[in-house]
């Protein structure tokens, strides 16, 4: 069968892909050799913020509900139903999934690929069955896999990764994540939330530690007051696995040993390259492309997670499209420069642009603009007062350069800076921009005018 193009993967940048080239007019295939949807509606973004956000309701409602007037004097919970909603968001989404592939007339085609040549895909169902397809055009976007840590294997009990964590069941009493990155603070304030004993390692100065510093020691006295042990600038030197769970030995200031029920390993990820045909890597084993995402081999391409940092579906999402329209097109596709991350944690964190750590190193003059939550009506009226805004703003010309936040609905409040960078906002225009009375967005407003002295609510 032959194809203007066939995308193997069928996760945010392989079904968005396959999509934007199907609006194109294009006959497309996407191959895939599980559901629809890949790791981040499966077995990432999607189902751990339907955890999170059970593990958000029941740390209000046991921790906070008095301030607000309520009593639930017999709250509890059940783990198999928590787990159970996981599942049936990210089944319902990927149907959406399946849904949009049969809508925009692309064939989905559940199988293992390897391109044995350019223009060539290689697909062997589950049954055995193998069939070839042809198209001028192949996109890799096979993602990645949670990476693992050398002597201590996953088993999906004693030793889990992130897949693992979302299914596992009963509910563990006592666990160590190795890694703080975002999945592992993620993890780390789920299973808090409800009562497992957490202890939290990160072998860097801070968790999180991508972030603005600020924002992280923020988080890390914020987690620790809910009831996290956190280690930073602790290595792993010792692991084994007991009869009742594991043993961790860390070094830091001090040599301590920690035994639990498991381990979740959290230490980032490692590159799904398919087999047969001889792509260019770099040191990590991510593939390499140049300005219009296209590999070593012409004709095929990628997207993604596959091709390296940072790791974000939206980021593959967006990468997808531009190689889509660089294929098909004289368009030029762009390359990454900004964009948001975010932890979806309690409290949030997300940032887009320049950290006050990059900054510096940059060389880059700047003026820092903060407001804190807790100055906020809206915040307070949610009894969400914790956290705050900060902004960084070039100079001589006041552009913004770096959006940090961390509070309540943080996540959804950073995409107005996102649009504020690319647009080379200055903070006049920020300024003069109407932000409406009581929003929690009204505390960017006044970060803005606290960097130039005009903040009026602090």
């Amino acid at each position: 069968m032959k194809y203007d193009l066939i995308v193997v993967g069928g996760g945010p940048a392989g079904y968005v892909g396959a999509i934007r080239a199907a609006q194109l007019g294009k006959r497309v295939a996407c191959v895939e050799k599980e559901r629809a949807g890949g790791t981040c509606l499966n077995w990432g973004c999607i189902p751990t913020k339907s955890l999170l956000r059970n593990a958000e309701l029941y740390h209000l409602l046991r921790h906070r509900a008095s301030d607000l007037g309520f009593r639930f004097d017999n709250l509890a919970f059940d783990w198999s139903k928590i787990i159970a909603r996981s599942r049936a968001v990210s089944d319902k989404l990927a149907s959406g999934v399946e849904f949009l592939f049969r809508k925009h007339k692309i064939d989905n085609i559940k199988a293992t690929a390897s391109i044995p040549e350019a223009g060539r895909v290689a697909c062997k169902g589950a049954d055995g069955k193998e069939q070839i397809l042809e198209a001028d055009s192949i996109l890799v976007a096979t993602g990645a896999t949670s990476r693992p840590m050398p002597g201590l294997p996953v088993n999906g009990k004693t030793v889990i990764d992130s897949h693992y964590a979302m299914i596992i069941d009963p509910q563990p009493k006592r666990i160590i994540i190795i890694g703080a990155g975002a999945i592992g603070v993620e993890f780390a304030y789920f299973f808090n939330a409800f009562g497992t004993e957490v202890t939290l390692i990160e072998m860097l100065p801070n968790v999180l530690p991508v972030e603005d510093t600020e924002i992280s020691v923020a988080l890390e006295r914020a987690l620790t007051k809910q009831g996290i042990k956190i280690l930073t600038n602790s290595k792993v030197t010792e692991t084994s696995t007991t009869k009742s769970g594991v043993r961790v030995t860390v070094e830091s200031k001090e040599k301590q040993t920690f035994e639990a029920d498991c381990a979740l390993v959290a230490i980032g990820v490692s590159p799904l390259v398919p087999a047969k045909v001889s792509l260019k890597l770099d040191q990590k084993g991510f593939i390499q492309i140049d300005d219009r995402y296209q590999t070593n081999v012409p004709g095929v391409y990628a997207a993604g997670d596959i091709i390296g940092p940072p790791w974000l579906a939206h980021v593959a999402m967006w990468e997808a499209i531009q190689t889509v329209n660089g294929i098909f097109s004289a368009a030029t596709p762009k390359r990454l420069k900004t964009f948001p991350g975010c932890t979806y944690c309690q409290p949030q964190v997300a940032s887009v642009g320049l950290t006050e750590r990059a900054a510096k190193e940059k060389g880059i003059k700047f003026k820092v603009g903060k407001f804190p939550f807790l100055a906020n009506g809206k915040a307070l009226a949610a009894g969400e007062p914790d956290g705050f805004v900060k902004l960084l703003f070039g100079e001589p010309h006041g552009e913004i350069i770096g959006a940090h936040i961390i509070g309540a609905e943080a996540t959804e409040l950073i995409a107005e800076l996102g649009l504020a960078i690319n647009l080379e906002a200055t903070h006049e225009e920020l300024e003069e921009t109407i932000h409406a009375h009581p929003t929690l967005s009204e505390a960017v407003h006044e970060a803005v005018g606290n960097a130039f002295g005009l903040a009026i609510h602090i």
